[in-house]
């Protein structure tokens, strides 16, 4: 797995999200606070995109139906989600943000 740059820190809003695709796969590139989040652009309840949906407290919020998920672990904080949505390794560096993904070998 390598770290794939995906955009300049300044174009996430603050405690917003934008929406990247690495290698096909949608993924939400999150700041919440002081921190950079990177999650399935998808909710698990109900498939629709996670980087439109509302941002705090390090949770982000589907706005279709309401699930929140917890940025750090991808477990949903509350109903109607059941299942955790995949997260990323994120790193920042002179100023540019940095997601880990591909496969293992």
């Amino acid at each position: 797995m390598s770290f794939v740059r995906v955009c300049p820190m300044e174009k996430i809003p603050a405690d917003g999200a934008i929406a990247v695709e690495i290698e096909g796969t949608p993924v939400a590139v999150v700041r919440s606070g002081d921190g950079v989040y990177a999650i399935a652009d998808l909710c698990s309840h109900a498939a629709v995109s996670l980087s439109e949906g509302e941002v705090y407290d390090g949770k982000v919020e589907c706005w279709l139906h309401g699930s929140c998920f917890d940025l750090r672990t991808g477990k949903p904080a509350g109903p109607p989600a059941t299942q955790p949505i995949a997260t990323y390794e994120v790193k920042v560096e002179d100023g540019d943000v940095y997601v880990r993904y591909g496969s293992t070998d």
